[in-house]
């Protein structure tokens, strides 16, 4: 019985489980009811309570309530509208299915995303792509993302103080002023995976960086400056007590998230000033 998986990767990592619709409703097989399984045996039953018990933990609006989501971001998997597997892959986790049909046979499955962006100057532009989610059905789909779910127990980064906490060992190549530490204590909790995948891709550049034969790094993500007339509102007071323009700036989603940064070319770093929405004048 497959649901028993879900269970293994619990084991595994601080799991929950994360559904569009009461997993009871569901059919494990063609005619054979979730609640049907439950009152075969007393077993069933004592696993059904711990499935239910980490389904409570974690309703899938929780994921995916941030206001701007619904209108920002959308999965879809052969033209239909996905939602939990769209919340698997925007929290970096593993979508789980009964294998009620071939194309649920796999360790991974490759969903379309539509993400509304906005660009520097306000313009909002619909990008479209596709996406490879991480997949569980069957016991060897497990063993394929054993080394993934321990790996992510031992990360821990679920919260913006967390990552905080965490700066000097997960990006040794960036530093960051003291203001960023405020600005990911309040950090929405739907920006937390966002705002860690955004961070881990800016320090493989750096770590790659050259500043003798490279103006900047070659980014992994996308990185852009300001106009002229917003750079004024991108300077921020530096470890130095000198202010300092930080209008260099990667983006993450939903909505508009910025983590903006200057290059540090002497010391082979970049120095982050702002991580959360886009900056305003009055901030």
């Amino acid at each position: 019985m497959q649901l028993r998986h879900v269970r293994a990767a619990a084991a595994a990592g601080g799991t929950a489980l994360v559904s569009e619709v009461d997993v009871k409703a569901l059919d494990i097989a063609d005619g054979y009811p979730v609640n049907k399984w439950i009152g075969a045996s007393p077993r069933n039953r004592a696993l059904w309570q711990r499935l239910r018990a980490l389904q409570g933990r974690s309703p899938v609006r929780s994921v995916f309530s941030a206001e701007d989501a619904a209108d920002h971001l959308e999965y879809r998997h052969n033209g239909e509208v996905v939602l939990g597997l769209g919340a698997a892959h925007f929290m970096d986790g593993i979508a789980v299915s009964l294998p009620v049909a071939r194309q649920w046979q796999a360790d991974s499955v490759t969903l379309e995303r539509s993400e509304l962006t906005e660009d520097d100057d306000g313009t909002l532009e619909r990008r479209h792509d596709t996406v490879d989610v991480r997949h569980l059905s069957a016991e060897p789909h497990l063993d394929v993302h054993l080394d993934w779910i321990r790996a992510a127990r031992r990360e821990g980064v679920t919260t913006g103080s967390r990552i905080w906490d965490s700066c000097a060992d997960l990006y040794p190549h960036l530093t960051f002023l003291p203001r960023v530490e405020s600005r990911l204590s309040g950090l929405n909790p739907h920006w937390v995976v966002p705002v860690r995948r955004t961070l881990e891709r800016l320090e493989e550049a750096v770590a790659a960086w050259d500043p003798a034969s490279m103006a900047e790094p070659e980014w992994r993500t996308k990185v852009s400056p300001e106009g002229e007339t917003r750079k004024r509102v991108c300077r921020f007071t530096d470890l130095d007590g000198e202010t300092r323009t930080f209008d260099l700036h990667a983006r993450f989603t939903p909505g508009a998230g910025r983590i903006h940064f200057r290059l540090v070319p002497e010391k082979r770093t970049i120095r982050l000033a702002h991580i959360g929405s886009k900056v305003r004048p009055e901030v």
